[in-house]
């Protein structure tokens, strides 16, 4: 269900995912779901969207969140305008009200607005269980459990904020048609809310949005005319050191071709020289690139022509450096290249950093913003282990 009406009564059931859990200091909001119901407990309306919030994404094996999904995301004071109409007038709810709360209230103060969202002025669906659940456990997949709402995708912004509106429904009807917080709820109609200052409105972005399909699609048919072709490989190799084509790095591949004006046509010859010319021997490193260029697979199975291309090699003295939450803790990382005797540089990137190996290899980081824009190529963490592997152990080290 989509939309949301004007100001009309009821409650605002919201959920938020976040980078972390400190909203005072640099954690920020990365998802917002919010179910509107009457005060019935009737679901009449809904609102979501994902939030670029400027920085890495923080814990993503939780939230199950890509950079990729959030790059072209409004950031928050964006939709502060929309999302204050969506929840003006209402009650707001939400399991553990006090940690979604204060998340809201400190975006909206960063976008220069002071909102009533307040643990106060709200309700919240887990201490309300102590009252009409039983369970042990206060989690919304516990209280969902024992009420028998399905919870569809846990840490979906939306899903969970239907599930909890379920919980507020569940609640609702066990009060048998009194309203337990009629005062609650005619407060909220009379209470103010700022308007948004002028500013850019973005529009909402739901997840499974993300760019997909081959970024060649998106290289025109035709051009202007051709200045050069030179740089445009060097851009292509460097992307494909890890074998994968983050949607950053197919953006600056479309970018490197139209500031030559390369063509589709032109591209695809020079894919082709390119993997003419891709030096690993691996079928699969192969296989992988022609797939990334969308090319016949056929062409992988024909060994290099020359070695050109394909041999970017990490030495002992460069500079490497992390960003985001890797799946292997990354003191582990640290440990493996300093025993191949690279040098693990503090958090800044600088010209002469090597690589930047990313969590995300989409990430919205500074450091992985300035790896950028030094063309410093970043890699995931496989394709840092490929590069680790191809390097000489010192002597008398273990990994």
């Amino acid at each position: 269900m989509g939309g949301h009406g004007g100001v009309a009564g009821g409650y605002a059931v919201l959920d938020v995912e976040t980078t972390g859990l400190s909203s005072g200091w640099h954690d920020r909001v990365v998802e917002i779901g919010v179910v509107l119901l009457d005060r019935d407990g009737a679901v009449v309306g809904d609102w979501c969207t994902l939030v670029n919030p400027g920085r890495d994404l923080g814990p993503q094996h939780i939230h199950g969140i890509l950079a990729a999904d959030v790059r072209r995301a409004p950031t928050f004071p964006e939709i502060a305008a929309e999302l204050a109409g969506v929840l003006a007038g209402r009650v707001i709810v939400a399991h553990n009200l006090a940690f979604d709360a204060r998340f809201i209230a400190a975006e909206f103060a960063r976008a220069g607005m002071a909102v009533p969202v307040r643990s106060d002025l709200g309700l919240c669906t887990m201490e309300l269980s102590r009252s009409y659940l039983t369970t042990s456990s206060r989690s919304l997949a516990a209280c969902c459990a024992v009420a028998g709402i399905p919870l569809q995708r846990a840490h979906s912004a939306l899903d969970d904020a239907y599930a909890a509106a379920g919980l507020m429904v569940t609640y609702l009807g066990m009060a048998e048609g009194r309203e337990p917080w009629r005062e609650l709820v005619e407060d909220a109609l009379n209470r103010p809310w700022p308007v948004s200052p002028a500013g850019p409105q973005g529009e909402t972005v739901r997840r499974g949005v993300s760019d997909t399909g081959l970024f060649v699609e998106r290289i025109p048919h035709s051009a202007g005319p051709l200045s050069t072709v030179d740089g445009y490989l060097e851009v292509l190799d460097r992307t494909l050191i890890d074998r994968v084509l983050s949607a950053s790095e197919q953006d600056e591949l479309v970018e490197a071709a139209a500031q030559r004006g390369i063509d589709r046509a032109t591209a695809e010859v020079l894919h082709r020289k390119y993997l003419a010319e891709f030096a690993p021997p691996s079928p699969a490193d192969r296989a992988a690139v022609a797939d990334l260029l969308g090319l016949p697979a056929e062409l992988a199975d024909r060994p290099a022509v020359r070695a050109v291309w394909g041999t970017f090699a990490l030495c002992p003295g460069d500079r490497i450096t992390f960003t985001g939450e890797t799946v292997k803790p990354r003191e582990l990382w640290q440990d493996e290249a300093r025993a191949r005797r690279l040098v693990v540089s503090p958090p800044n990137i600088c010209k002469w950093t090597r690589v930047l190996v990313a969590a995300d290899p989409d990430s919205l980081s500074t450091k992985a913003r300035k790896a950028r824009d030094y063309g410093v190529p970043v890699v995931v963490e496989d394709g840092f282990a490929r590069l680790l592997a191809e390097m000489p152990v010192r002597e008398g080290s273990r990994v």
